[in-house]
């Protein structure tokens, strides 16, 4: 009767904790957040009142329900050891989230491509995270209007990239093949010229790469102007064009950077873009010399050789 009644108790208890606890979040809640102006201060401030509600609660709820199982422990070992494996995946995610919000592999607001999925971070919470997708069947890196909700427990066993931290631009490339008869020279520089008014402000770049990479991570790169490459294919010859620019910005930076392009190869001759061609060659036709093959003489110390003769076309006999 005496545990009965003490479960009870427990369990009166934790009815009123979490009728307190949700109670002061609402009056924070209308009080403090809702004054906030600016939204993501706002949505911070929420996601912090959330977190510290649900460790109080769960503070005060052990004590609550622990007080009467001292004579139990081994039970509630068994208990304890069956629930770590049932919910693996859970504490994996919350152990990833941990990870999330100390080493801050991301934030709210960067863009990231975990394992197949990419997008914009919109939400980090105890279990998952949310993503505003990318890509997908939309072209480029413009969001699809999905919205991806991603277990914590990925960064653990996928590589994470992120568009945006530590440096802000991400390298644009832009490819455009002409033909071998066209002045590849004066296509070049047609090029530089336009990835040039394109790319993003220099100083601006010099600033975030001085401010940032150099102090979070070792950079490897110190030539951060735009740059024209030059190689041959198999039908033609591929300028292809490299600037930086913002992470989100690629897909309106590459429509001005075409357009462009395009109207001065309209207005230059000698320049012509090329595509994959086939072409058929016909003997008969093209008046090709055929080649005729004599039957194998004996050559001197017994071996055999085989003579090849080209005769012209109406080359006849002479008498």
């Amino acid at each position: 009767m005496d545990l009965i009644h003490d479960h009870g108790l427990n369990l009166g208890l934790t009815l009123l904790l979490a009728v307190v606890i949700l109670t002061l979040r609402y009056l924070v809640a209308r009080t403090v957040v809702a004054r906030l102006q600016d939204a993501e201060a706002g949505y911070r401030a929420r996601k912090l009142s959330f977190y510290i509600s649900v460790g109080l609660f769960l503070v005060a709820l052990a004590w609550i329900w622990t007080r009467q199982l001292a004579n139990i422990g081994a039970f509630i070992g068994l208990i304890s050891a069956g629930v770590a494996i049932a919910l693996s995946d859970v504490l994996k995610n919350m152990a990833a989230w941990v990870v999330i919000l100390f080493r801050r592999p991301f934030k709210i607001g960067d863009r990231i491509e975990v394992g197949a999925d990419a997008g914009d971070v919109i939400d980090i919470g105890v279990l998952r995270f949310s993503l505003l997708e990318i890509r997908s069947w939309v072209d480029a890196d413009q969001t699809t209007g999905r919205i991806l909700h991603v277990p914590n427990g990925i960064i653990f066993t996928e590589p994470l990239a992120n568009y945006t931290q530590g440096f802000p631009f991400i390298w644009l490339e832009i490819p455009v093949t002409v033909t071998f008869e066209s002045d590849w020279e004066t296509t070049q520089h047609m090029i530089q010229q336009v990835i040039g008014e394109h790319a993003a402000d220099p100083t601006t770049i010099g600033r975030a790469a001085d401010e940032r990479i150099t102090k979070q991570y070792l950079s490897l790169y110190e030539d951060l102007t735009p740059a024209v490459y030059t190689k041959v294919i198999d039908f033609g010859v591929t300028v292809t064009g490299r600037l930086l620019v913002r992470a989100r910005g690629r897909r309106q930076v590459t429509s001005r950077v075409w357009q462009d392009i395009l109207r001065a190869i309209s207005r230059e001759p000698r320049v012509e873009l090329a595509y994959p061609t086939t072409r058929f060659f016909r003997a008969d036709l093209e008046g090709a010399v055929p080649m005729t093959q004599s039957p194998p003489a004996q050559a001197s110390g017994g071996k055999e050789t085989n003579t090849i003769n080209r005769t012209p076309k109406g080359a006849g006999s002479r008498a």
